[in-house]
């Protein structure tokens, strides 16, 4: 990619699960051929804050691309479903308005609770979906430069 920068936003809540999303990417990433250096981290409150920022890093226009990260939890006060989604939709929105992949590493579980099982479980959930995002962004920009602007 000409432009070897990547941000990547990753949501406080839950940090100890959220940031092995990121050491998975970092990881896979550098297995890929890309520098490791050229991720940009950034930390916001919680899953909700992520779609403005992926607004405002896309339009800077420093980023080749954008990874968001975040455990959105049924917490009994909100619907959880309701923020995911609407974060979901933002990311969406981030790509398609300012032609920067936006790529989600936002996980929603069904029920999540936090005992040793689901911790565990979702730890290492995290880490294989930050892996599983960094090929899909070099995938999607390999196959964007392919296309016709």
């Amino acid at each position: 990619m000409s432009n070897n920068s990547v941000a990547f936003i990753r949501a406080s809540w839950h940090t100890s699960i959220v940031g092995r999303a990121l050491e998975g990417f970092t990881a896979e990433f550098a297995a890929l051929g890309y520098d490791s250096a050229g991720i940009d981290v950034f930390e916001v409150a919680g899953a909700f804050e992520i779609p403005l920022h992926a607004k405002r890093l896309a339009a800077s226009g420093k980023y080749a691309a954008i990874v968001a990260s975040a455990l959105v939890v049924d917490g009994g006060i909100y619907r959880h479903d309701f923020v995911a989604s609407a974060v979901i939709d933002g990311l969406m929105r981030v790509q398609l308005d300012s032609d920067v992949p936006v790529f989600s590493v936002v996980l929603t579980p069904h029920h999540f609770h936090e005992h040793s099982e689901h911790v565990t479980f979702f730890t290492e959930h995290f880490h294989t979906k930050g892996a599983e995002a960094a090929r899909a962004l070099a995938s999607t920009l390999s196959s964007l430069r392919s296309l016709p602007v």
